[in-house]
């Protein structure tokens, strides 16, 4: 598993190379036709893993497909995972439902993204889902997993690309914390001191 250090490394590997194919490849094509987050405005972080957990929440969602839903989302985050919906009909719109029960529908998607355990939701002045967290896609698609809920060749995709991004660590991580709020959690049932 790779350190901070080394992944950033291997970005930076990646990236010159990708430049000297772009160059090699599209030289006739102009700076102005490209997306550079450095330059450009309006971009936001989206987990590399993404599309394969959408592919995941769908195969789940079988008739209501709630994994675009889920990428409205993150193109919404600002480089936060909270995101405020105060009105839920321009989020139901940009995730593609039209019509009187747009937002029922985006709301029913909503829903299977929560149960699926890809976001945390709060009440609020707009309702149900005023405030949304998302919530890391590589742990929700391990979750799905150990439910049963990943077939074998979408999971071992999955776990083929977070080893090449580097978020292999992820999964431990999280388990190691869920167990140590599990001791800390007996220990305080139990009465001992923190």
């Amino acid at each position: 598993m790779a350190n901070s250090r080394q992944s950033q490394t291997r970005r930076l590997k990646m990236a010159e190379r990708a430049q000297q194919q772009l160059d090699l490849h599209f030289p006739e094509v102009p700076a102005s036709l490209l997306w550079r987050r450095k330059s450009n405005d309006g971009f936001t972080t989206v987990p590399r893993t993404l599309p394969i957990a959408m592919q995941a929440i769908d195969n789940q969602s079988k008739g209501a497909p709630a994994g675009h839903a889920l990428f409205c989302l993150w193109s919404r985050a600002p480089d936060n995972p909270l995101i405020m919906v105060e009105a839920p009909a321009t989020f139901a719109a940009e995730a593609g439902f039209t019509g009187e029960r747009a937002v029922d529908t985006w709301r029913k998607r909503m829903k299977t993204l929560r149960t699926l355990e890809f976001i945390r939701t709060k009440q609020g002045p707009s309702g149900e889902f005023h405030f949304i967290l998302l919530l890391n896609p590589n742990i929700a698609v391990e979750l799905m997993r150990q439910h049963g809920l990943v077939q074998d060749g979408l999971y071992g995709r999955f776990k083929d690309r977070v080893a090449e991004v580097g978020a292999a660590g992820d999964w431990p991580t999280h388990t190691e914390a869920m167990a140590e709020k599990a001791a800390k959690d007996a220990t305080e049932k139990m009465g001992e001191p923190k």
